[in-house]
């Protein structure tokens, strides 16, 4: 069986940045077990598989070790495939996750792509010591959410600076850690941590600005909000509180489109 697949890189307006996602389009769902072997072999952040049922996309993604509820940047990467090596001519996708639900991807006039997600459903905690440990630095604030935790410093140099421990990060019982602050040049900033996904640091998580969007639009006092994404590739991402929806905004180029044998 011979499948088509991309390459692109989310959340970036040029090649080698943001955040890099393959994009394997079906016509009609595999095994897990198969694709789960195919995220595997991609070796990237995620995989994302879809397969379009009337005028809605069915969509779930995989990193390299298991299937996840939701991941903002493949997303995107699969809205940009749809809208421009499909021939779509509609400027919204509209998708359905088995985990996650409705999703929508808006093609704006500039060519961003604008992700619809629900909010993250999140409670401020005590500082869990196991946490602390293995980021290295104590927090400001922690906040639980449904799969992740997030930590709040003072400023985006404490955040340059952390040096997590990945084995005792790889030890704790949440998808992944994010942690954030606000930003020198933007309105925060943030890193993203997920070992036990097989991510150490992802490079640009979408998923995890629907937990930070809320927070930080409360904190700022300010629903529309410009964010950026430290990890060595870099990723820009512009983002509004909705209430119990937040939109998120950013660019998308391919880097390679091909087929996969198996």
């Amino acid at each position: 069986m011979k499948l088509k697949l991309y390459q692109i890189d989310a959340f970036a307006d040029q090649v080698f940045t943001g955040n890099p996602a393959a994009v394997c389009p079906l016509t009609s769902w595999l095994d897990a077990p198969i694709m789960q072997k195919i995220a595997e072999e991609n070796n990237l952040a995620e995989t994302a598989f879809f397969v379009k049922k009337g005028e809605v996309f069915e969509l779930r993604w995989f990193t390299p070790e298991t299937e996840v509820d939701l991941c903002g940047h493949a997303t995107l990467a699969t809205a940009h495939v749809i809208f421009e090596h499909l021939g779509y001519q509609e400027n919204l996708v509209k998708f359905f996750s088995p985990r996650s639900g409705e999703l929508t991807v808006k093609k704006e006039s500039d060519g961003s792509l604008t992700l619809d997600f629900p909010v993250d459903e999140t409670v401020a905690i005590q500082g869990v010591a196991a946490i602390n440990e293995a980021i290295g630095k104590e927090p400001l604030k922690t906040i639980k959410g449904k799969t992740d935790y997030l930590l709040i410093y003072n400023s985006q140099k404490e955040v340059e600076a952390i040096t997590p421990n990945f084995h005792l990060l790889d030890q704790l019982d949440c998808r992944g850690v994010i942690v954030s602050a606000p930003g020198d040049e933007v309105d925060f900033v943030s890193r993203f941590f997920a070992p036990q996904c097989g991510i150490p640091e992802d490079p640009v998580t979408g998923s995890a600005h629907t937990t930070m969007i809320p927070y930080w639009s409360k904190a700022l006092g300010k629903r529309k909000l410009s964010a950026r994404q430290l990890s060595s590739r870099g990723g820009n991402l512009i983002c509004e509180d909705l209430g119990e929806r937040v939109e998120i905004s950013g660019k998308a180029i391919t880097y390679l489109i091909g087929e996969i044998e198996i």
